[in-house]
């Protein structure tokens, strides 16, 4: 089939394909071949799923588009510039990174052990798996949306549904402390190898010598499952030995180190899964939750890809529209 011709300019090929896919993306970014090797597979760890079935709504600044003059140098040359999206970070030097918000727990009334089992949006009420119940007049919620609207009385069932389709990852956390702390140069080390069972390791003490005794280090590898594409297959122990077989082949452990700990830890939600099917869900979800008046937050209210200090200022939002509310009322 031949393209067609304007009478006043060039052949014209086929319409371009608008890029909606990561896939699509990579592709285009950075060649089939390139894309292939490295990013698809190492979303294929992280993510849970390939990435044919991932949008392109979470990328910003995390995937680096170098120049063809790049590319020639690190070919060429032992180092290369640092162009990671992050270039600097905070951590505080005792008592890990919830020091960040003791102040914040000295200004604020807090109740804990109040685990929300209903949520009652015609009757106002809260009620919670200590037995206790409240009245409520304005709701703000960082729960897991697919954890909450479970929670919500009369909610809908096209809404459930809806909520049963937002996908995000689970992750197992295997911790070792080592005695010695020359173990890596790096805070965090990505591991795109497929027999590799983690997908990200990080080395603690590097953030703060008082993460360890003195002379120790540690090691927290990170193996990403997911409800929807990678469920559990073990109990969370079994993925030690593991980790510490790995970790020996590649070389980060070696034979004769001597392990002080070693722990295994599931955390249930971890990062949001951008799918094909988040963006239609998530509305569904988000405007259920708008009509009853309750105000999600946060990396799983909003259901994005939220740092740490957006989660924050996205809270500090939340509780401005409550004060807009009350203010309007």
């Amino acid at each position: 089939m031949q393209p067609s011709r304007d009478s006043n300019g060039p052949p014209k090929g086929p319409p371009a394909t608008k890029i909606s896919t990561y896939k699509a993306w990579l592709f285009a970014a950075y060649g089939q071949t390139f894309a292939e090797t490295f990013p698809m597979e190492y979303g294929l760890k992280n993510h849970t799923t390939s990435a044919e079935n991932i949008t392109i709504d979470w990328l910003g600044p995390r995937m680096y588009r170098p120049s063809l003059e790049e590319v020639l140098r690190g070919a060429l040359c032992p180092t290369t510039p640092d162009v990671h999206y992050i270039t600097e970070f905070r951590y505080p030097l005792r008592n890990g990174f919830v020091s960040f918000l003791n102040q914040f727990v000295k200004q604020t009334e807090l109740l804990v052990d109040h685990q929300l089992v209903s949520l009652d949006p015609k009757a106002h009420r809260l009620r919670f798996a200590n037995g206790s119940e409240c009245a409520y007049d304005h709701v703000i919620s960082s729960i897991p949306l697919p954890a909450l609207v479970p929670m919500i009385r009369g909610v809908p069932q096209d809404v459930i549904d809806a909520a049963k389709r937002l996908a995000w990852t689970s992750v197992v956390m295997v911790n070792v402390g080592v005695d010695r702390p020359d173990l890596l140069d790096a805070h965090w080390t990505y591991f795109y190898d497929r027999d590799i069972c983690f997908t990200r390791l990080s080395t603690p003490h590097m953030q703060s010598p008082h993460n360890v005794p003195s002379g120790a280090g540690s090691l927290q590898a990170e193996i990403y499952v997911s409800e929807k594409y990678r469920p559990l297959d073990r109990p969370v122990d079994a993925y030690i030995d593991p980790v510490l077989q790995d970790l020996r082949r590649c070389g980060i452990l070696r034979e004769d180190d001597r392990i002080l700990f070693q722990e295994a830890r599931f955390v249930p939600y971890a990062n949001v899964i951008f799918d094909l099917e988040r963006l239609a869900a998530l509305a569904t979800v988000r405007g259920y939750l708008d009509d009853i008046g309750v105000i999600a937050c946060g990396r799983y209210g909003e259901w994005g890809h939220q740092w740490t200090d957006e989660s924050f200022i996205s809270g500090e939002n939340a509780a401005q529209t409550v004060l807009d509310r009350v203010a309007s009322a």
